[in-house]
């Protein structure tokens, strides 16, 4: 591991901030804290914490120490100086005189010193960083550092790779007790350059921001080295089927699992992130898999997101899902079952006060096919993917070492259970439809974006598909930056499967289809060319039936219903003149949907369809507009609003009558029509 320090870069900092009014010193522990958050292999998504203690102006004008430290809900990689909230640090110091401190005491005591009372809640160690006497400290989880600090022997393994630039400091739980304790060893031993917390992480500390920085650099190179140059045998490998079934067949089967075993008492519905790089294919294919990856969390702080352990479950063979699944299904309830009794024995012995956490596992290991990290949406599927592998690299190591040897359940408990660390992750109310995974064909034309649009901003995960590959991958940057774009002719069913395939990959399974690609080709039907109402028929009619039958398909294997959503357009219930092609293509559209509602009830998926009418857009251009408004003898203005309500209906618009028809649990074969009325295209 190399410093990233930059003397150019670290002036620039403080000049930059200095026009903010930002000190040298708050500056420079926002540039050091950022080179530490953006190296996963030293923290990850919110983990570790920094510290500097400086001088600032409090309300009377006086010129007092503060500890500047990381706040609740900063994450270092993109951490700012308002990151950093500033404390009193006098009142701090006289803590550490006290025998004891509950966490409720801690928390109010470090509130009510804020120099800003709307700062965040500064970091439940902050107090580990004021009784430490230098200028700046540095906290990480260092994949390295933890394999050895996660050792039966980690003190004599920790001498041999530090030397003596280091201390151990015994496991004890974040907070008051930990602070004094880590001051403590440090007293006995004030020439070290940092600190090992064992099963924890590693400290570094110094009078400046690049001297903290580079020592922590400095100790996980020492780690990595000493893992490099004491390799023990190699894990041994276990016998696995030559050609096991891929992510995209499996994740679908597995989201299903999760779904029966949640039953009415957990959400149904999981996002999934699956990993395959080398090092999480070794882990998975070890021959001890089942007893290195159960014995607990690489750090206490993983526990809250990933839970202790992981579901390990068999290797899903190419050509029966059907009995994996059943398999499956046993292993994860299993696993539900451990964890309801972990947490009845762990309550008990606390006092009863707790209230359970759902029992399902946020990683998933099968051998042959590596990790799945599981979430309420893509971005808490991926944090638990990520975290799965800093995991994976730190077990490896300590496994490849000596022998890993994590907390044990008391204190896996206690953290995974500790109000203060709850509040990391927040209790934010869940978007409509959140969980859900949504696939939008046409996602490149106006109204296919805008549809993407108003899915994403309900929480749920997008793909959106179209021929036009520039265009879609255009639209979903505009989605955010989790959408998938994917380029796919939707007329080709070859090109659809492998398309389908690629959301199931990305997301773990599909959960709502909105059919929206078309196009539209005029004439009168007597001159109409075959191979025009040919083409019209391919695009607006067997398209439709291609991405239908591929998405009925994953949700049949799901189990957890679905919706197939439809653009029929008006023309199929009020054809125009010279629009034949278009109109009676989408006629037998409107077909296909009752006839999908009328087959797959039973599955619990739902068909509907939108009737939109005079839709700004790549099929309604505003050439055709003007060509459609002089045929009626009208401007194109009162062309587009020639309804009922007199108004130019959007795209957005249509988007909306997506959403609420996802959003109808008990409708299927339903035609909701956006146009703002148009009596002869109403349905009844």
């Amino acid at each position: 591991m190399e410093s990233r320090w930059s003397d150019d870069d670290a002036k620039q900092v403080v000049e930059a901030y200095a026009q903010e009014g930002v000190s040298a010193d708050l500056a420079l522990r926002t540039y050091t804290a950022r080179l530490l958050g953006t190296d996963p292999k030293l923290v990850l998504h919110g983990g570790g914490n920094t510290s500097v203690k400086t001088r600032m102006m409090d309300v009377y004008g006086d010129e007092i120490p503060v500890l500047c430290v990381k706040g609740s809900g900063w994450d270092l990689a993109t951490i700012e100086p308002q990151g950093h909230p500033a404390v009193r640090l006098e009142p701090l110091h006289r803590l550490r005189r006290l025998a004891s401190l509950s966490d409720e005491a801690m928390v109010n005591a470090l509130r009510s010193n804020l120099l800003d009372s709307s700062a965040p809640n500064p970091s439940v160690e902050t107090l580990l960083h004021a009784f430490l006497p230098h200028k700046f400290v540095d906290h990480t989880h260092s994949v390295a550092a933890i394999a050895l600090a996660d050792q039966p022997n980690a003190e004599t393994v920790c001498r041999r790779a530090f030397g003596g630039r280091v201390t151990c400091v015994p496991y004890v739980m974040p907070g008051f007790q930990l602070a004094k304790l880590a001051a403590e060893v440090f007293d006995a031993d004030p020439d070290v350059k940092g600190l090992v917390l064992l099963k924890h992480g590693i400290f570094s500390f110094g009078s400046t921001a690049r001297e903290s920085y580079e020592r922590m650099i400095a100790l996980v190179s020492a780690a990595e080295r000493f893992i490099a140059d004491n390799q023990r045998t190699p894990m041994r490998p276990a016998k696995l089927p030559a050609a096991p079934a891929p992510p995209a067949k499996v994740l679908p089967v597995l989201r299903g699992a999760f779904g029966r075993v949640a039953g009415s008492r957990y959400q149904k519905r999981w996002i999934f992130d699956a990993r395959t790089g080398d090092r999480a294919m070794a882990f998975a294919a070890g021959a001890d898999l089942a007893s290195y990856a159960t014995r607990g969390p690489a750090t206490p702080d993983h526990v809250i997101r990933i839970k202790a352990k992981p579901l390990i479950v068999p290797t899903p063979p190419a050509g029966d899902l059907e009995t994996w699944a059943k398999a499956t299904d046993a292993a994860l309830a299993a696993y539900a079952a451990d964890y309801e009794n972990y947490f009845e024995r762990q309550n008990a012995r606390v006092g009863g006060v707790k209230r359970a956490l759902d029992s399902l596992p946020r990683v998933v290991i099968a051998p042959g096919l590596g990790l799945f990290g599981v979430g309420k949406s893509s971005d808490e599927a991926r944090i638990a993917a990520d975290l799965a592998e800093a995991a994976v690299e730190s077990i490896l190591d300590a496994e490849a070492v000596g022998r890993y040897q994590p907390v044990g359940e008391d204190d896996v408990f206690d953290i995974e259970y500790w109000s203060l660390e709850q509040a990391k992750l927040g209790k934010s109310t869940e978007k409509r439809l959140e969980r859900q995974i949504v696939a939008v064909t046409g996602g490149g034309g106006g109204i296919g974006a805008e549809i993407a649009k108003a899915f994403a901003a309900e929480g749920a995960e997008v793909a959106l598909l179209d021929i036009d590959e520039t265009a879609v991958e255009a639209a979903a940057a505009h989605t955010g930056r989790h959408a998938l774009a994917i380029g796919c002719d939707v007329t080709d069913p070859a090109s659809v499967e492998r398309s389908f395939e690629r959301i199931t990959a990305h997301f773990g399974g599909l959960d709502i289809l909105v059919s929206n690609a078309g196009a539209a080709w005029t004439g009168m039907m007597a001159d109409m060319p075959d191979a025009v109402l040919r083409r019209s028929f391919e695009l607006n009619f067997f398209a439709h039936q291609n991405v239908a039958r591929a998405a009925v398909a994953i949700m049949q294997q799901q189990e957890l219903g679905g919706a197939l959503l439809f653009n029929v357009s008006k023309q199929a219930l009020n054809p125009g003149a010279d629009f034949g092609a278009y109109g009676t293509s989408k006629a037998a559209l409107l077909a296909l949907v009752r006839q999908y509602a009328l087959e797959h009830g039973s599955d619990g998926i739902r068909a509907n369809a939108v009737n939109a009418d005079r839709i700004r857009s790549g099929l309604l251009t505003d050439e055709m507009i003007t060509l459609r408004a002089r045929s009626r003898g009208l401007s194109a203005t009162a062309y587009m609003r020639c309804n009922l309500l007199g108004q130019e209906v959007t795209a957005a618009d249509v988007a909306q009558a997506f959403v609420m028809l996802a959003l109808l649990p008990k409708t299927t074969g339903a035609v909701l029509t956006v146009d703002g009325g148009n009596v002869a295209a109403m349905v009844r």
